[in-house]
């Protein structure tokens, strides 16, 4: 579908990618090519939040809903838009809430690669959308392969954080069985930092000094957020 599965996470997504569900999906988005229609992120990043966080360094999750549907906006990792390219709103609130929290000044750039090389997943529910249409291919099989990811994360020894903001992210979070009561990673969930749903409490949430507790409480290096 888009070339290697990184290599890390090949145990966990070789049989999902081999089910009747990936392979009418990666038939699906080649017929949505075919036909002119303009799929986000570039087929190369589809897969980038994987690549850029092997599953054996994950310390932080942080769940969007899909990719960015504007030109040159995408590139396979949730939240996060290619230096150089306008901040959307819900990103520079997740910037604000950063300042707030830990006295981190915005950065000019809404690139954050940087969260992910340390070991923060950047995963978007279904990794790609169609240009100009928010949501346009949820449901269509992504599901299978990002729960996959989810639950691996969450079946792993070391005590992660699960950072869930929105119903999209917790309804995802409440599919994995090893996320529910008495679970042994932290799971910070809030509204959505959108502009619609911030002032309901994702601001004043602190999930990035929450998660750097917990991380230096269970023996593991905190992110330089």
């Amino acid at each position: 579908m888009t070339g290697a599965i990184p290599a890390s996470w090949a145990p966990v997504l070789e049989p999902v990618f081999a089910s009747e569900q990936a392979r009418a999906l990666h038939g699906w988005l080649d017929e949505q090519e075919e036909a002119g229609r303009t799929v986000y992120p570039p087929r190369a990043d589809w897969l980038r939040a994987l690549e850029l966080t092997p599953l054996d360094k994950v310390k932080v999750v942080i769940l969007g809903q899909d990719p960015y549907h504007g030109p040159g906006q995408a590139h396979g990792l949730a939240f996060s838009v290619p230096d150089g390219v306008k901040l959307p709103p819900s990103l520079r609130n997740v910037y604000k809430e950063l300042e707030a929290d830990c006295g981190v000044v915005p950065a000019d750039g809404g690139d954050l690669t940087h969260w992910a090389e340390q070991g923060v997943l950047l995963l978007n529910n279904a990794l790609t959308v169609e240009a100009g249409s928010a949501g346009s291919h949820q449901k269509r099989g992504w599901d299978a392969i990002t729960d996959a990811c989810v639950a691996a994360v969450a079946r792993r020894e070391k005590p992660s954080v699960f950072i869930l903001w929105g119903s999209h992210a917790q309804a995802k979070a409440r599919r994995v069985s090893e996320l529910g009561p008495g679970t042994r990673h932290c799971v910070i969930a809030t509204p959505h930092p959108s502009p619609l749903s911030a002032h309901r409490g994702f601001f004043g949430s602190r999930p990035f000094s929450r998660a750097n507790d917990f991380l230096i409480a269970h023996g593991r290096e905190p992110i330089r957020w």
